[in-house]
């Protein structure tokens, strides 16, 4: 039985020739690429490394520029959390698409005019609307009403606050502390500064989502369960 296969119109349009065609339909376009990646190369000193480094510093702009940033903590205001020298990555998209700041993110944010002409990282107490007071019979803070159980960041020996306060966060803004209450100067040093200690939304940089140095200290900074059950403000949606 012959069983050596026979040439058919399908085997004869798959020819070296007609693949060859295929290949020459890109052909003068990724031939024109090629030399004008060469030029750029040839014209750049140091060539085709010179060139991959300069791409890749552009990339690292534009992320650092529109995407995470890090960020050093430069103070204690943040202990036990966020040590002096850690470093953190700040996600600049958390709130550039409709989302805002939540109770319990820990944010950095430009204080100029408000705290100081430097950037800043706390954590949001209160949003638009919320109702903050200290203390409530336990010396916890209380937000709209509901006491927060801060214990699983709080420095261990600080107090919620040795200042009392009462105050209603005004819509767009934000009511911020540090972690080490004892050492960090924040919305309570300022209420009868201009903007009454509150920070506006938009002066928010971003969101500090990771601890990546040292590596001993990676983590991810998760929203405490204690301000996730605070109710939303009175008349405010959700």
């Amino acid at each position: 039985m012959d069983t050596e296969a026979q040439p058919t119109e399908r085997d004869r349009s798959s020819s070296p020739s007609d693949s060859e065609e295929i290949s020459d339909t890109g052909g003068p376009e990724g031939r024109s690429r090629f030399a004008l990646v060469s030029r750029i190369t040839e014209w750049v000193p140091g060539g085709r490394i010179t060139l991959s480094t300069l791409l890749c510093l552009l990339f690292l702009l534009l992320l650092n520029a529109f995407v995470v940033q890090p960020f050093q903590i430069p103070s204690g205001s943040m202990e036990k959390g966020l040590r002096i020298g850690d470093r953190v990555l700040v996600n600049k998209l958390a709130y550039r698409f409709g989302a805002e700041p939540r109770r319990g993110d820990v944010v950095v944010f430009d204080g100029t005019g408000y705290f100081g002409d430097a950037d800043y990282i706390k954590r949001v107490v209160g949003v638009g609307g919320d109702h903050v007071v200290c203390c409530d019979k336990e010396g916890r803070i209380e937000v709209n009403g509901r006491s927060v159980d801060e214990s699983a960041f709080l420095y261990p020996g600080d107090s919620p606050s040795s200042v009392d306060f009462d105050v209603v966060v005004p819509d767009g803004t934000l009511f911020v502390l540090g972690d080490h209450r004892a050492e960090s100067s924040d919305s309570r040093d300022h209420l009868g500064s201009p903007g009454g200690g509150m920070i506006p939304v938009g002066e928010v940089i971003g969101r500090a989502d990771w601890i990546v140095w040292p590596t001993a200290h990676w983590t991810r900074l998760e929203r405490p369960d204690g301000y996730a059950r605070v109710p939303a403000a009175e008349g405010a949606d959700g």
